[in-house]
């Protein structure tokens, strides 16, 4: 089962830069990336909408009272992420573009790890992670050269 979920994850960030491709394209044909980032969350929100009536995803509506406010805001920070993206893709290219994404996805990873905040098991910062977010760097740098 855990290589199925190592093939999903795989497989779901490879379809980012297609994502951010057809997002800028759609904001350059609405010469507006503000309204393509608003359309693709529409069009996501319908997608999963259905997938989760189509499997009877179960959902606990009382929950919503017990969470607190501030978990709403992972909707901002994805609409901020789609909307960086939009803009930065056709300017800077998409390895760059991605490249940065990664970097900034393991920095924060490590310190989310580190300091216990948002996993369900803390992973203390070691050598090898360090040296895995330094690797990304310079990969970065290295296309950023290009």
């Amino acid at each position: 089962m855990r290589s199925t979920w190592i093939i999903l994850t795989l497989f779901a960030g490879s379809v980012l830069p297609m994502q951010a491709g057809m997002n800028a394209r759609l904001g350059k044909a609405l010469e507006s990336p503000v309204a393509a980032s608003f359309i693709s969350f529409v069009v996501g929100a319908i997608a999963v909408a259905a997938y989760g009536l189509i499997t009877k995803e179960h959902v606990s509506w009382s929950g919503l009272k017990t969470a607190p406010a501030w978990l709403w805001l992972g909707g901002v920070l994805g609409a901020f992420y789609v909307t960086v993206i939009i803009y930065a893709f056709p300017r800077i290219g998409a390895p760059l573009a991605f490249g940065l994404v990664v970097a900034g996805q393991m920095i924060m990873s490590i310190l989310l790890d580190q300091f216990n905040l948002l996993v369900t098991q803390q992973h203390p910062i070691n050598v090898w992670r360090i040296l895995g977010v330094l690797l990304i760097i310079a990969g970065v740098v290295i296309i950023r050269k290009n």
